[in-house]
C-alpha cells in the first residue's frame, strides 16, 4: 500500500472463531459506525465482491473513476476460507481476503461499494459497515436480496424507490436501477448517508442493474474462481 492511503487494517486483526465471539464483535463495532454526510464529492469508486472455491475465497477491488466510470485499477487476494457461511457473518468469510486486496491497491478509492449489506443487518453491521469502519472509507451496502427489513415493491421506472424498515426506522432504500428489473437494497455502511449512497449507486448503474464497478468485480471474481477450479 503506497504512502498516503488510510488503511486501518492488517495483520493484527483478530478474527473471531465461532459464531457467538463474531455477533459479540458485531456488536462492539456497530457501535462505532458512523453515518454522516461525504466530506466531498468522490473522484474514485470501488466495486468490492468474492468468490468461493470449496476451500478459498476469492476477493476482487475494481476501482474506476467516479465522473466517467473509466477503470482505472483493480486488485484481488486468494485465501483460505476461514468462517463458514452463516447468513449475518458474511464480513468474517470474506472479510481477510478483501483487506487482503485492499493492501494491494496503489491508492484507496474514496467510496467503496459492497455486494452485500450496510445497516441494514441484525446488528446494524453488515459487511459494508464493518469493512468501511475497518479501512476508514465511506462505504455502501449494494446487495441483490434483502437480509430483514420490511419494504412495499418500488415503481416499474428507473429511479424508483420504496423505504426498507427495520426496528420501526429506515434502513435501506430498495432502487430500481433499470426499469421492470428487479431492484437492488442499498444501505449505508460507513461515513455516508442513506441519500448519497442512492446517489452514487444510481450514478453507477448506467447500463445494467449493477453499479459498474460492483459488476466488474462480480465478473472478475468469477473469472479468477473458474481459473483456481480449472487448475485443481
Amino acid at each position: 500500500m503506497k504512502e498516503g492511503a488510510d488503511i486501518r487494517a492488517g495483520e493484527s486483526i483478530k478474527w473471531p472463531e465461532g459464531v457467538a465471539e463474531a455477533r459479540r464483535l458485531q456488536e462492539e463495532l456497530s457501535k462505532r459506525v458512523r453515518l454522516a454526510p461525504l466530506r466531498k464529492r468522490p473522484v474514485t469508486v470501488a466495486g468490492v465482491d468474492a468468490s468461493f472455491t470449496a476451500d478459498k475465497t476469492v476477493a476482487v477491488i475494481t476501482v474506476f473513476e467516479y465522473e466517467t466510470l473509466r477503470p482505472l485499477e483493480e486488485a484481488h487476494c486468494v485465501l483460505e476460507t476461514s468462517f463458514p457461511y452463516l447468513p449475518g457473518y458474511l464480513s468474517f468469510r470474506e472479510g481477510p481476503a478483501i483487506l487482503c486486496a485492499a493492501q494491494r491497491l496503489g491508492f484507496m478509492p474514496d467510496v467503496l461499494i459492497f455486494d452485500g449489506q450496510g445497516i441494514a443487518h441484525p446488528r446494524r453491521l453488515g459487511i459494508a459497515s464493518h469493512m468501511g469502519l475497518l479501512l476508514g472509507r465511506p462505504s455502501i451496502g449494494c446487495a441483490k436480496s434483502r437480509l430483514v427489513g420490511e419494504y412495499r415493491e418500488p415503481p416499474p421506472e428507473k429511479g424508483a424507490e420504496s423505504p426498507l424498515y427495520l426496528d420501526g426506522r429506515v434502513a435501506a432504500a430498495v432502487l430500481r436501477t433499470r426499469a421492470g428489473v428487479k431492484p437492488v437494497f442499498v444501505s449505508a455502511g460507513h461515513l455516508i448517508t442513506l441519500r448519497e449512497a442512492v446517489e452514487v449507486v444510481l450514478h453507477c448503474a448506467v447500463r445494467y442493474r449493477l453499479p459498474e464497478p460492483l459488476r466488474a468485480a462480480d465478473g472478475l471474481s468469477k473469472r479468477l474462481r473458474r481459473a483456481l477450479q480449472q487448475r485443481s
